[in-house]
Protein backbone atom coordinates (compact mmCIF):
# COMPACT_ATOMS: atom_id res chain seq x y z
CA UNK A 1 0.00 0.00 0.00
CA UNK A 2 1.43 2.98 -0.65
CA UNK A 3 1.51 6.38 1.17
CA UNK A 4 -1.17 8.93 1.50
CA UNK A 5 -1.36 11.77 -0.92
CA UNK A 6 -2.12 14.03 1.51
CA UNK A 7 0.83 13.20 3.41
CA UNK A 8 4.22 14.78 1.91
CA UNK A 9 6.88 12.33 1.29
CA UNK A 10 9.14 10.65 4.66
CA UNK A 11 12.43 11.52 5.43
CA UNK A 12 14.31 10.80 8.14
CA UNK A 13 14.55 13.99 10.05
CA UNK A 14 18.13 12.35 11.54
CA UNK A 15 19.46 12.18 8.21
CA UNK A 16 18.72 15.51 6.78
CA UNK A 17 20.18 16.98 9.71
CA UNK A 18 23.40 15.00 9.26
CA UNK A 19 23.72 15.84 5.42
CA UNK A 20 22.73 19.59 6.24
CA UNK A 21 26.25 19.89 8.04
CA UNK A 22 28.33 18.43 5.29
CA UNK A 23 28.61 19.80 1.63
CA UNK A 24 27.53 17.86 -1.76
CA UNK A 25 29.86 15.77 -2.97
CA UNK A 26 32.29 15.12 -0.27
CA UNK A 27 33.50 11.68 0.06
CA UNK A 28 32.41 11.19 3.75
CA UNK A 29 29.55 8.46 3.95
CA UNK A 30 26.34 8.73 6.13
CA UNK A 31 25.46 6.05 7.56
CA UNK A 32 22.05 5.53 8.14
CA UNK A 33 19.17 2.82 8.95
CA UNK A 34 16.32 4.34 7.38
CA UNK A 35 15.75 2.87 4.40
CA UNK A 36 11.95 4.23 3.96
CA UNK A 37 13.18 7.77 3.38
CA UNK A 38 12.81 8.86 0.83
CA UNK A 39 15.51 10.42 -1.43
CA UNK A 40 15.09 13.67 -2.22
CA UNK A 41 16.61 16.44 -4.11
CA UNK A 42 18.64 17.90 -1.29
CA UNK A 43 20.56 14.40 -1.28
CA UNK A 44 21.94 14.26 -4.85
CA UNK A 45 25.75 14.24 -4.67
CA UNK A 46 25.96 12.82 -1.10
CA UNK A 47 26.95 9.25 -0.72
CA UNK A 48 24.75 7.10 1.93
CA UNK A 49 25.60 4.44 3.78
CA UNK A 50 22.42 2.36 3.89
CA UNK A 51 22.29 -0.60 6.36
CA UNK A 52 20.86 -3.96 4.37
CA UNK A 53 20.67 -5.72 7.76
CA UNK A 54 24.21 -6.67 7.92
CA UNK A 55 26.18 -4.20 6.97
CA UNK A 56 26.32 -0.61 4.97
CA UNK A 57 26.33 -0.11 1.28
CA UNK A 58 27.34 2.88 -0.11
CA UNK A 59 24.81 4.87 -2.07
CA UNK A 60 25.96 7.46 -4.25
CA UNK A 61 22.88 9.57 -4.84
CA UNK A 62 22.45 10.90 -8.54
CA UNK A 63 19.54 12.86 -10.04
CA UNK A 64 17.69 9.83 -11.40
CA UNK A 65 17.24 8.68 -7.90
CA UNK A 66 14.79 11.38 -6.99
CA UNK A 67 11.31 10.28 -5.58
CA UNK A 68 12.84 6.28 -4.70
CA UNK A 69 13.52 4.97 -1.48
CA UNK A 70 17.14 4.15 -0.14
CA UNK A 71 16.17 0.68 0.42
CA UNK A 72 15.43 0.01 -2.93
CA UNK A 73 19.68 0.59 -3.48
CA UNK A 74 20.96 -1.51 -0.53
CA UNK A 75 19.68 -5.68 -1.47
CA UNK A 76 18.80 -7.80 1.76
CA UNK A 77 19.51 -10.77 0.30
CA UNK A 78 22.36 -12.26 -1.68
CA UNK A 79 21.36 -13.62 -4.54
CA UNK A 80 23.15 -17.44 -5.54
CA UNK A 81 23.06 -18.21 -9.38
CA UNK A 82 20.50 -21.36 -10.31
CA UNK A 83 21.79 -24.68 -11.22
CA UNK A 84 23.75 -27.25 -10.39
CA UNK A 85 25.73 -30.33 -11.88
CA UNK A 86 23.87 -29.04 -15.59
CA UNK A 87 24.50 -25.28 -15.09
CA UNK A 88 28.59 -25.86 -14.32
CA UNK A 89 28.96 -28.00 -17.62
CA UNK A 90 26.72 -25.18 -19.54
CA UNK A 91 29.73 -22.62 -18.09
CA UNK A 92 32.59 -25.01 -18.51
CA UNK A 93 31.78 -25.18 -22.32
CA UNK A 94 31.47 -21.76 -22.96
CA UNK A 95 34.53 -21.07 -20.98
CA UNK A 96 36.76 -23.35 -23.71
CA UNK A 97 34.55 -21.91 -26.01
CA UNK A 98 35.94 -18.43 -25.36
CA UNK A 99 39.77 -20.04 -24.33
CA UNK A 100 39.16 -21.16 -28.06
CA UNK A 101 38.62 -18.07 -29.81
CA UNK A 102 41.56 -16.28 -27.48
CA UNK A 103 44.03 -18.65 -28.71
CA UNK A 104 42.76 -18.45 -32.87
CA UNK A 105 42.70 -14.47 -32.36
CA UNK A 106 46.31 -14.57 -30.62
CA UNK A 107 47.49 -17.11 -33.69
CA UNK A 108 45.35 -14.78 -36.26
CA UNK A 109 48.05 -11.90 -35.17
CA UNK A 110 51.09 -13.45 -34.45
CA UNK A 111 51.02 -14.20 -38.46
CA UNK A 112 50.42 -10.71 -39.35
CA UNK A 113 52.94 -9.62 -37.24
CA UNK A 114 55.86 -12.02 -38.42
CA UNK A 115 57.39 -10.36 -41.62
CA UNK A 116 57.45 -12.92 -44.74
CA UNK A 117 61.35 -13.50 -45.64
CA UNK A 118 62.69 -12.20 -48.18
CA UNK A 119 63.91 -14.75 -51.26
CA UNK A 120 67.12 -15.39 -52.12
Amino acid sequence: MSRSLKKPPYVDAKLLKKLSVLRAGTKTIVNTYSRDSMITPEMVGFTIGVHNGRHFIAVSVSEEMVGHRLGEFSPTRKFIKHGGRMQRELEAQAAEKEKAAVEAAKAQTSTETKPAKPAK
